[in-house]
């Protein structure tokens, strides 16, 4: 199986794809101008937002947004010592073994590559599927946008659609939490609050698509596990009335 390597736009972006599919498309992009802006375009850090109060969104806010969309690097794989030495008859063996295996490990190599492909394939899917997102709520008309600092340092901000009934949440230079915790997001009306997304662990900016926030009166923000709570913890770091 092949693929058309400008799929994987998103994954290269999110930092999903291996030192292999990385070499390829640093390769690719010096020759396809579309994918090079494409990159650029999802990179790019415009001017900070600074009014407190609810506007419509300024025409490059939408770049910003996608500038800090969460990046999550791959675990590097744990390398393991050296064995010890073989005899000149184990040796012998393995390399007889290794011949007879040929066939059988080649397909096991292909089966293994084809999977690795449809992997990245499905998270440049979902890369482009959540930009695709996050686009429809900034660019919609009655877009509407608020901030708030974030206790400890940092701003929050909030983009909503209520026609759409969706919203884009915005972390920029917050405090990262300490290893194991990470910011999560609530909606809260009245006094209930429901969670609604999870930074990525230990950092301090991120990007979350959020839903049903028609109804809301409040986002607050917390510190908690970086697989998240179903309840908000203690202090609230930030909170950012949306009526």
């Amino acid at each position: 199986m092949t693929m058309d390597i400008h799929a994987l736009v998103g994954a290269y972006v999110l930092d999903a794809v291996d030192d292999i599919e990385r070499a390829a498309f640093d390769r690719h992009l010096g020759t396809c101008r579309a994918c090079s802006a494409e990159v650029d375009e999802l990179r790019e850090t415009t001017a900070r937002l600074a009014d407190a109060t609810w506007s419509v969104p300024p025409p490059r806010l939408r770049r910003e947004v996608m500038a800090r969309v969460a990046v999550t690097r791959q675990v590097t794989p744990v390398r393991r010592a050296p064995a010890r030495r073989a005899s000149w008859g184990r040796r012998v063996l393995a390399v007889a073994a290794a011949v007879a295996l040929t066939a059988g490990a080649g397909a096991a190599v292909f089966a293994y590559q084809d999977q690795r492909v449809r992997e990245q394939a499905v998270i440049a899917e979902a890369a482009r599927a959540e930009t695709a997102r996050i686009q429809a709520v900034l660019t919609a008309p009655d877009a509407r946008l608020r901030t708030a600092d974030v206790d400890g340092g940092g701003q929050v901000t909030v983009v909503v659609s209520e026609s759409r009934d969706e919203g884009v949440v915005l972390l920029a230079d917050g405090v990262p939490p300490e290893p194991g915790k990470a910011y999560q997001l609530w909606l809260i009306t009245g006094a209930d609050p429901a969670p609604a997304g999870v930074m990525p662990a230990g950092a301090g900016s991120g990007t979350r698509f959020v839903s049903s926030v028609r109804d809301t009166d409040v986002l607050a923000l917390t510190i908690e596990p970086a697989a998240g709570s179903r309840e908000p913890t203690l202090p609230i770091k930030a909170q950012v009335p949306l009526p």
